[in-house]
């Protein structure tokens, strides 16, 4: 097994005004060749958007985008026609394909959005252009991972081009529990949404991450009640 800690003081972070933004790997203006990607994984972005403001059209392709919504409402339009607002427990999931335009805005006049924004290269080149939405109940990922994106049907995973498993999990504190991969040669990246949990033996905080990989499956035991973010890729 091999292991790696990204502290969450050590992201790379952007200010503007109305977008407070990190990242966990190169983006934009933040550049560190130590963390151009994971894998698979070339995104993962903590962004929190103020009232009214948002993303103008911009262009994506061969790149799935996964969306998760932690807090408030994200409205979404985009080149397929497809127009509505993501609200906190729901996900969206974009094949971005041959190409497509989208933009992202927070509907809300009072409140702001808190989003985590995944980027993973697509596996088949030059799809067709996809998209989805759907809610997922915090109660059915109680002391459990549920998966919200997978290359297969799962549970209620959402289709993704890519051999690449994405869960959500919320755990009470003590809780033993041991993930295992789903596809051999695959890495896994761990993101402490909240709480804090010891993975593979490490101890996380809020927002810290860990890559392992060249294992088949890891433990991990949430110190106090955690939510966390498992993303298992290819690790290319």
């Amino acid at each position: 097994m091999i292991t790696i800690i990204h502290n969450a003081n050590e992201r790379g972070h952007a200010d503007h005004g109305w977008l407070n933004s990190y990242h966990s790997f190169s983006f934009a203006g933040y550049r560190d060749p130590e963390k151009i990607h994971f894998g698979a994984l070339r995104v993962l972005n903590d962004d929190t958007v103020a009232p009214g403001m948002g993303f103008g059209e911009h262009p994506h392709d061969n790149m799935e985008i996964i969306s998760i919504i932690l807090k408030g409402s994200l409205e979404h339009k985009d080149s397929m026609g497809n127009s509505s607002v993501i609200r906190a427990g729901e996900v969206q999931v974009m094949s971005a394909g041959t190409g497509i335009t989208h933009s992202e805005f927070n509907p809300s006049k009072t409140e702001e959005v808190q989003f985590l924004q995944i980027w993973i290269f697509a596996k088949e080149k030059d799809i067709e252009p996809r998209y989805k939405q759907k809610t997922f109940d915090s109660s059915f990922r109680k002391n459990r991972l549920d998966f919200i994106a997978a290359p297969v049907d799962l549970d209620e995973a959402m289709l993704i081009n890519q051999d690449a498993y994405i869960a959500l999990g919320r755990y009470n504190r003590g809780i033993n529990a041991i993930y295992k991969l789903k596809q051999k040669g695959n890495g896994v990246y761990v993101f402490v949404i909240s709480g804090k949990i010891t993975v593979a033996g490490k101890s996380l905080g809020e927002r810290d991450a860990m890559g392992i990989w060249e294992t088949d499956k890891i433990s991990f035991i949430p110190a106090t009640e955690s939510e966390i973010l498992l993303i298992e890729v290819p690790m290319i």
